[in-house]
């Protein structure tokens, strides 16, 4: 680590063949044998070797030329480029500047090789100019002596058109009531309604044939204004019971509902609407249940219900599950086929696909670190994405304590994670696991992740009729996670790195 008072300059770059392809090999940059920075108490010396990672990119910070106080001054550095398939290697001087902190290689390299060589040099502003050419004065004041006095007011314009019409004001007292003019459409010196007029019924139709009843002092309608045929005598029997009757559910064919009932309590007509709690009973029709039936048996037969622990047991048979390791869904079992362990890269996004086989809560991404150190920096996350590609959970920036992978700093060899910023109810279905691990490539200090194994280049990323991302990896990086990703556009990548969901 540079100390603070050195200014640096990033040098980033990125070769790849005609096709898209990666070039693999490494750049070096050279500086004069010993620079010394004497209020810094430091000498540097020897060149930089920086590799091209698996993109072909690399990312190297270095001292800038002109750093102040520096012996030499006025150098450049020598950059050697070593690309494999590609012959010869270039070798070019390149000037870092101080006040230009991040550069691309592409930037600032010769490009036409029959081109002799050059440094590109900074030219001089146009105060350096005025100073060279006899100015004196700080550059604010060489600044202030290029505005000149202000010129006589000219003459007035023309008066332009007039504006748009402004908004209407508030609105004014409300005014005495005018005149009625008419009453339910009638207009006269003199008006008289009827019932009939306002929808009423005429006080002489009260009590009378075809007329309405009229209520009492006791609130209810006299006996002399009901119809003959209305009843009132007294009740002689009830489903052919006399006396005080009292009657259950088995006199009005129905199941009772406050004691267990057999096919004998509710009689065969019951027997045959009701769901019995007990005895042989067969039901027909759709039903819907506001409690999903259980069963405690295994099932014997195709047509039984089964328990979840029958079906996990079925569906596993004896191989482990990601439950018996603490997980909820992992993307493959790692011991049942060859796996290795590879750099993820910094600066890409790398995305693993799970499936959740039932509804979970989820809190934290897990990954298997083979070996790692620590060191990532801001822009280092995880997210969990929906089958649709939207967001919908994520952890914080994983380069602070509090979201960075649980131990971290060890060997390596063990399972490490990351926990949500908020844990995440999610239902059964299929979720893309995306993670960007931000480390300085040059002392290799992010982890070493499980993968599988290819001998091919490539595992198969997609099965079947239905299309569907089983991994793959976004060349550009993004320093947060997005709201949404589009699956379709992911690029294949050329492993399968192995997370889980807990």
């Amino acid at each position: 680590m540079l100390p603070e008072n050195i200014p640096t300059v990033t040098v980033r770059g990125r070769f790849l063949f005609p096709d898209g392809r990666p070039l693999s090999g490494s750049l070096t940059f050279r500086a004069p044998s010993q620079i010394t920075f004497p209020q810094s108490d430091v000498i540097l010396g020897g060149p930089v070797v920086v590799q091209l990672d698996a993109q072909g990119a690399f990312e190297v910070t270095l001292p800038a030329t002109d750093a102040p106080g520096m012996d030499p001054a006025g150098w450049s550095y020598t950059v050697s480029e070593q690309l494999a398939g590609v012959q010869p290697g270039r070798s070019y001087a390149l000037l870092l500047p101080a006040e230009q902190p991040e550069v691309d290689l592409a930037d600032v390299a010769p490009r036409d090789p029959s081109k002799p060589q050059y440094v590109a040099v900074r030219g001089a502003s146009a105060y350096e100019v005025a100073v060279a050419e006899g100015f004196t004065g700080t550059e604010q004041q060489w600044l202030a002596s290029l505005v000149g006095p202000a010129g006589a007011e000219g003459d007035q314009g023309p008066v332009g058109p007039a504006g748009p019409r402004g908004p209407a004001g508030p609105a004014g007292a409300t005014g005495p009531a005018g005149v009625v003019q008419s009453v339910n459409g009638r207009s006269a010196a003199d008006i008289v309604l009827a019932a009939a007029d306002v929808g009423a019924i005429p006080s002489t139709a009260a009590g009378a044939a075809g007329g309405v009843a009229t209520l009492g002092a006791d609130g209810k309608v006299p006996t002399a204004q009901l119809p003959a045929t209305s009843g009132g005598g007294a009740v002689t029997s009830v489903n052919g019971k006399q006396g005080d009757v009292v009657l259950n559910a088995g006199d009005v064919g129905a199941a009772s509902a406050t004691h267990t009932h057999t096919a004998a309590d509710v009689g065969a007509e019951a027997a045959g609407t009701a769901v019995l709690l007990a005895g042989t009973q067969t039901i027909s029709g759709a039903k819907t249940f506001s409690t999903v039936p259980s069963s405690t048996a295994a099932p014997t037969t195709a047509n039984h219900l089964a328990r979840k622990s029958y079906v996990d047991a079925a569906a596993f048979a004896g191989e482990w599950a990601p439950a018996d390791h603490g997980l909820l869904a992992w993307a493959f079992d790692p011991v049942l086929g060859q796996s290795t362990a590879l750099y993820p890269g910094s600066g890409p996004i790398r995305v693993t696909a799970v499936i959740l086989r039932a509804p979970a809560t989820i809190n934290r991404v897990v990954w298997f670190a083979t070996g790692y150190a620590g060191g990532l920096t801001a822009g280092s996350w995880a997210a969990i994405y929906n089958s649709a590609g939207t967001r919908v959970a994520a952890t914080g920036d994983m380069s602070t304590a509090a979201y960075e992978p649980a131990e971290v700093h060890t060997a390596g060899g063990a399972t490490i994670s990351s926990p949500l910023t908020a844990a995440y109810s999610a239902a059964a279905g299929i979720y893309y696991v995306a993670w960007r691990l931000q480390y300085n490539t040059t002392t290799g200090d992010g982890p070493m992740l499980l993968a599988a194994e290819s001998g091919a280049g490539s595992p198969p990323n997609q099965f079947g009729y239905t299309v569907v991302r089983r991994f793959g990896v976004y060349s550009t990086g993004a320093a947060s996670a997005p709201a949404s990703i589009n699956v379709a556009a992911m690029e294949n990548g050329a492993n399968r790195f192995w997370c889980a969901l807990a």
